[in-house]
């Protein structure tokens, strides 16, 4: 684990210039839970459950809430965007449309 947390320190430090500014990590730290937002959507798409990522949220209230109920210490953690996960109540009123791979990607040989 030290390993691990070293190796990043010297990423964040030395290779991004992250670590001068609180702001600067938690951007940093931002992107990198998109990543992981990414895949879970993906993945319960593919089990056919819905998500949708939210981030025009009151980041005050909800920091608050989860303090309330003790799973959250902004000391170390803050929230930066959230995802919901659920079933759609109704199907859609209209079938998707998309246009042909080939209207929009040229394979180079």
């Amino acid at each position: 684990m030290q390993g691990y947390t070293n190796h990043f320190r010297n990423v964040l430090e030395n290779d991004f210039d992250l670590l001068a500014n609180d702001r600067l990590v938690f951007e940093w730290a931002s992107r990198q839970a998109y990543l992981a937002m990414a895949n879970m959507m993906t993945s319960v798409a593919a089990i056919g459950i819905d998500s949708c990522p939210i981030e025009g949220f009151d980041k005050q209230a909800i920091e608050q809430l989860l303090i309330a109920e003790n799973l959250l210490d902004t000391d170390t953690f803050g929230v930066s965007a959230m995802l919901a996960f659920g079933y759609r109540k109704d199907e859609p009123s209209r079938q998707k449309i998309r246009q042909s791979l080939e209207a929009h990607v040229q394979t180079i040989y």
